[in-house]
């Protein structure tokens, strides 16, 4: 039955590195980033683009279910509530597959760190202010149910290793 790996965590947690190594393990498979999908000029953020945002998201998911040339569909994006995961799959209703979602966390201090390194080398502005944001953020995937990987001291290809053993497990 194919998979669809829902990868979700904070800003700067991983979860782009880590699904680039996924894919590389998983085949034949394709990465979705939910990023792509807010990648606009100005950034606007209202309730507008948020359902166009989902609903294109929606529409990219199901037809990549939906071709028979992959097994597996790799889908990351921060997901910080339960209920932006339950919209996405509301619209993949007829399509036989399964959802597995991991949350990717991290200690606030090495959050702190990887993210300005980040964002320092983009040369983004308003750094601490972001930082924090995303560091509050990590409370909110404690409470979601998905398999956590904490990747506080671990490589994103050790996280990607990972989450490719438990999807064997889900397959047997």
């Amino acid at each position: 039955m194919k998979k669809l790996i829902l990868i979700n965590g904070t800003m700067g947690v991983g979860k782009s590195t880590v699904s680039k190594e996924l894919m590389k393990r998983l085949q034949p498979s394709v990465y979705l980033d939910g990023d792509w999908c807010w990648n606009m000029n100005p950034f606007v953020v209202n309730e507008e683009n948020k359902q166009m945002v989902l609903r294109n998201i929606g529409f990219l998911l199901r037809s990549y279910l939906e071709n028979s040339s992959y097994e597996y569909v790799i889908f990351c994006w921060v997901m910080h509530q339960e209920q932006i995961v339950k919209q996405i799959l509301e619209q993949m209703k007829g399509l036989l597959f399964q959802p597995v979602l991991f949350t990717l966390t991290c200690s606030q201090d090495t959050l702190r760190d990887r993210l300005t390194s980040r964002m320092q080398a983009e040369g983004k502005t308003d750094i601490p202010r972001k930082v924090e944001e995303s560091v509050n953020r990590l409370k909110l995937y404690e409470k979601m149910d998905s398999t956590k990987i904490d990747v506080t001291d671990i490589t994103p290809l050790q996280a990607a290793e990972r989450i490719a053993n438990r999807i064997f497990i889900v397959e047997s």
